[in-house]
């Protein structure tokens, strides 16, 4: 068997943070053209997994009872070993036998000092895992089972996201996404094959590919000061329960915002798209204030003030407490002046295009 390899994009959230950890409530995304790739080598005994990303060192491996068992104790590769973890135990159920491998990730996902933008990492290399041993194995890829099998690979290591960064680098494009009922899914894990539970319809998921106006220009800053969307979806759960009310109203507008914001990219509207993102900024400044969480930095406000200034409709976008904000435009506007004025702010336009896999 020769090497494969499989690439997933990185993304960004447009809209809809927060509330879309809850099951139902949609979120806008964009898959953005910086990748992250797995390559697959077959090997004859020991399988080694090397990331640069993660750690200079290769980290061996070898198959103890059909399973997949590393040589150290302590690991950086939490992800991609759950990744690993869950499609081979799909292949097996499928009748596929296992074999040993090198797998190497190369990643375009941080800077080049290895600070993180944001860009959804451990999606990326959870989905790329999955597609490129799915096709070393000679098994179907189709998104959905990509998806699935990555759904289930962090569900495995805690993660308490919404998985809309799995959905975007798994379908890419201009995406709406609602998750799942996670409480159901972790209910199947105890009762079902990983193949049945794929095959199943999991309740409150959508996904939608949008297309969006022909004149949307969509600018991307980077504030230098990564957060932790972990940390931060922690502390809001933490700190919602003491005004329930309030944060049952954030779910009640945000989800209504997002959805006419869905519509308003069927009807190819780009006001009505911005008046959304104005609008989604705003409920999201009302829960942080409501929270006690830090979401809109001083400098992600400092971007949306200057976006606003130049005609555009501006956000945090993610968990904020950092990383990145987000723009749309008129592609009409020249922009130079504000990408200078950024510059100054010490906020970094990153080049970045939205990325529709065909």
């Amino acid at each position: 068997m020769n090497q494969v390899e499989a690439s997933a994009p990185g993304k960004l959230y447009i809209a809809g943070e927060y509330a879309v950890v809850e099951p139902g409530h949609p979120a806008l995304l964009v898959a953005v053209d910086q990748f992250l790739t797995v390559k697959v080598t077959p090997s004859e005994t020991v399988g080694t997994i090397h990331s640069s990303h993660y750690s200079s060192t290769p980290l061996q491996w070898r198959r103890k009872n059909g399973k997949l068992v590393v040589d150290e104790r302590e690991n950086p590769f939490h992800y991609l070993l759950a990744a690993i973890d869950f499609t081979e135990k799909y292949a097996k159920e499928c009748g596929t036998a296992l074999s040993m491998y090198h797998l190497i990730v190369e990643s375009e996902l941080d800077s080049a000092s290895g600070l993180k933008y944001g860009l959804g990492s451990s999606a990326a290399v959870t989905v790329a895992t999955v597609r490129a041993l799915l096709k070393y194995y000679g098994l179907p890829e189709t998104d959905v089972l990509v998806f699935k099998l990555s759904v289930l690979a962090h569900l495995s290591v805690k993660s308490n996201g919404s998985f809309g960064d799995i959905a975007a680098a798994t379908y890419t494009g201009w995406l709406a996404y609602s998750s799942f009922d996670r409480e159901w899914v972790k209910q199947k894990i105890n009762t079902h094959s990983i193949k049945a539970i794929t095959d199943l319809d999991w309740p409150a998921f959508m996904v939608e590919r949008l297309t969006p106006p022909e004149e949307l220009k969509l600018l991307i800053g980077w504030t230098g000061s990564p957060a932790s969307t972990t940390d931060l979806v922690d502390q809001v759960k933490a700190k919602r329960e003491a005004k329930e009310e309030n944060y049952q109203q954030f779910l009640k507008n945000s989800k209504a915002c997002v959805e006419r914001m869905i519509q308003a990219f069927r009807a190819k509207d780009l006001k009505a798209i911005q008046a959304e993102i104005r609008h989604n900024r705003h409920l999201l400044k009302e829960m942080s204030e409501s929270t006690g969480v830090s979401i809109e930095t001083p400098a992600l406000k400092a971007l949306c003030e200057t976006a606003e200034a130049h005609n555009g409709a501006a956000k945090s976008s993610g968990a904020g407490g950092g990383d990145c904000g987000i723009a749309l435009f008129d592609r009409k506007i020249d922009l130079l002046e504000l990408v200078n004025t950024w510059k100054a702010q010490d906020i970094t336009l990153l080049p970045l295009q939205v990325y529709a896999r065909s």
